[in-house]
């Protein structure tokens, strides 16, 4: 339930609070209603058709199975439509290159959840690092009641496939664990009143012996409640034990420690330098310019620093530059495997993949594996016994392939590749360059027929993000194929998809999201805006073919799509949104984001937040595109109640073309397993479809 704390004067009337009750039962008596009204709109042969092509792709038993080397075997989670809710299991490396890998099933999601009456949604898992480092037998199980970020956290033994008796049980809770040793762990969770920061995360890191409750934990680290999290980590590389501590201030701003002579020892370096621990290497990348104390040189935003970590301990700032960035060049991760380093870049959004050989002076090496308008990722398979990567490539038309490789061993190696679900040959993919109100170049990829007319006359599904230096790149997806670009209109028309990268992303690296933080995040408003113009002066769509979507931030995004830019959109798709300013502090997670967006209750922030609030927006008598709201009640990161009240209000205004969907369970990504993902998918592109194309 929202709190329902009175708010400050300079806050506006809310009178749809009432929506804020999440499991009331006046609220859900309301969301199904409005889900019965948007069913019977949305729901028919054609559309459960289109759903069963949705779900085919979801649960098709030739996707690539995803797997984390432990030890001797390769595990995987896998769901698919005969274990809707998931199969945790395991195989060699042998078995693996296969066609047909033969598994060890090691939990049964759904028997689980059958033999306990709990919907389980399994969320990961995190093993004991063994003494012989390969044994591995004994894992702490993250298993969500409802599909929200709340866990419970239940000990496993591999090996007889069960529970463990008297093992480590921790209540469903927002939980943080690692392994401290084989009978202790280091664990943040609802401990009791205090325990949590006020973004509902842990404020403390406590050591938990086996066989002790949870009350009875030894406080080990803590932080103020107005941060955003605690969380300390025992880093078991032989050779390199140690305890590591994070002061998580809020998204972008962090205080690292390491654990010394009994006390927290802090690696002296800006809140906004993210910091790495590697065997002995120190990595650090600053978020803004950053000129090290006593020294002279300024490393800018979004550069690799390394050092020595005692030497950096010690006071030496003798800094190495791994990579420095450039106006078209971004570092989106990297990754150590035994011997080198893995950089992941993006140059205008298609990837490019450097190796950098520490014993060689860090000289860097390009990897020939990138194709351009493409995503590739390389990642070591196990940092610990050999220079092996896994190399993930994939595009909006390429179905993803899985090679692996050794550094200096010659070309990676195919192990598996996704099936093409959508005949995509008389398709291309371009990308394009708009201009934004302040003159900035705003890239964007379009998907299309290759005999595109342009007439201003195509189905058009504009798509982004825009927060959180989250960087959105090429990527295959069956359920875009056909649900939108293998659909046609009456006179056979294919559908066109374009992802727009604006600001507030990480494609060009932290100030590229920088630039549309807190009171300039009208910027990245301004550049989707300019996206959809450009899609109409080239002639691709007009307004009544243009569409956009979103989720999460992104449904802020569309939801300013919706309040600001009525006359560019025909229809708009917001899912699981952000869209009451406001309030968002006091709903769910909402209190962490106060460093992209600002805080509401300071009259000065308020005044700029107001203008990026579409809850606050919405003006009666304003012609709105057609609009599906939709979202989940078990979200427990952004929650249902924005997406309630936005529909409500829209209704109470006399709005008719709004429509309203919530899933009552999922969490935050809507959906708990394939079934309810393909019914989201459908509900979104039908009813885009059908708003644009009627």
């Amino acid at each position: 339930m929202g709190s329902m704390t009175e708010e400050p004067t300079h806050l506006p009337d809310d009178e749809f609070r009432w929506l804020e009750d999440i499991y009331g039962e006046k609220p859900l008596d309301w969301v199904r209603d409005q889900n019965a009204r948007t069913e019977t709109k949305l729901v028919d042969q054609k559309f459960l058709e289109l759903e069963q092509n949705v779900l085919e792709v979801l649960d098709s038993e030739d996707r690539i199975p995803a797997v984390t080397k432990r030890g001797n075997f390769y595990y995987n989670f896998w769901r698919d439509k005969a274990n809707p809710r998931g199969l945790w299991r395991r195989t060699t490396w042998e078995s693996y290159v296969q066609d047909s890998p033969e598994w060890d099933v090691l939990l049964d999601v759904d028997a689980l959840a059958a033999a306990e009456g709990t919907e389980w949604v399994f969320a990961g898992s995190q093993f004991l690092r063994p003494a012989d480092g390969t044994s591995y037998r004994r894992a702490l199980l993250r298993l969500s009641p409802d599909g929200g970020d709340a866990v419970t956290l239940r000990e496993f033994d591999v090996e007889t496939r069960s529970f463990v008796d008297g093992g480590f049980e921790i209540p469903a809770a927002k939980t943080y664990a690692s392994w401290l040793d084989e009978d202790s762990i280091l664990l943040g969770t609802d401990f009791g009143p205090g325990s949590m920061t006020t973004s509902s995360y842990p404020r403390t890191s406590r050591i938990l012996r086996r066989g002790q409750k949870p009350a009875d934990a030894e406080l080990y680290f803590e932080v103020p409640a107005e941060h955003m999290l605690a969380q300390a980590v025992h880093d078991s590389t032989p050779g390199f034990e140690r305890e590591i501590a994070v002061d998580v201030i809020d998204f972008f701003n962090y205080r690292n420690y390491l654990r010394r002579d009994g006390g927290w020892l802090p690696i002296d370096v800006p809140t906004d330098v993210e910091v790495g621990f590697h065997n002995q290497w120190l990595t650090l990348r600053p978020q803004t310019d950053w000129q090290p104390a006593g020294t002279s040189t300024t490393y800018p935003a979004g550069s690799l620093l390394a050092a020595g970590l005692e030497d950096f301990l010690a006071g030496s700032r003798d800094l190495i530059a791994l990579f420095t960035p450039d106006a078209g060049t971004s570092l989106q991760s990297w990754s150590w495997t035994q011997s080198f380093l893995l950089l992941n870049l993006l140059q205008d959004v298609s990837s490019q993949v450097l190796v950098l050989d520490p014993a060689k002076d860090w000289a860097a090496a390009e990897l020939d594996a990138c194709p351009p308008l493409h995503s590739v990722d390389a990642s070591a398979v196990d940092d610990e016994d050999s220079d092996d990567y896994w190399l993930v490539a994939t595009g909006f038309l390429t179905p993803s392939a899985l090679s692996r490789g050794t550094v200096a061993g010659g070309p990676a190696m195919a192990v598996k590749s996704s099936p093409s679900f959508f005949d995509a040959s008389g398709h291309t993919v371009e990308q394009h360059f708009a201009v934004s109100k302040d003159g900035t170049k705003i890239p964007y990829f379009q998907v299309g027929p290759k005999d595109l007319t342009y007439d201003g006359g195509n189905p058009t599904l504009l798509s982004g993000y825009g927060g959180f230096e989250v960087s959105r790149t090429p990527a295959y997806s069956g359920t875009v194929g056909r649900a939108w670009l293998q659909q046609r209109t009456a006179d056979g028309r294919g559908g066109v998809y374009v992802l727009a990268n604006i600001r507030g992303g990480g494609e060009y690296g932290p100030a590229w999201h920088r630039a549309a933080l807190q009171a300039n995040r009208r910027r990245a408003y301004e550049d989707f805006a300019a996206v959809a113009q450009d899609l109409m002066d080239r002639g691709v769509t007009r307004r009544e073919r243009l569409g956009c979507s979103g989720g999460s931030n992104g449904g802020l995004l569309v939801g300013n799509m919706l309040t600001r830019y009525p006359h560019l959109f025909g229809a708009v798709s917001c899912g699981v949104p952000l869209l009451d300013m406001a309030r968002y502090t006091k709903l769910s997670a909402g209190y962490s984001w106060i460093a992209e967006y600002g805080d509401p209750e300071d009259p000065a922030q308020w005044d700029f937040i107001r203008t990026f609030s579409p809850y606050h927006l919405l003006e009666p008598g304003t012609e709105y595109p057609d609009t599906l709201i939709w979202t989940a009640t078990s979200d427990d990161r952004v929650g249902p109640v924005q997406a309630r009240k936005m529909a409500a209000r829209m209704r109470d205004m006399g709005v008719e073309n709004i429509w309203f969907h919530e899933a009552l369970e999922g969490g935050h990504a809507g959906a708990s397993d394939n079934k309810q993902a393909a019914r989201l998918q459908t509900l979104s592109n039908t009813f885009l479809w059908n708003a644009l194309t009627d």
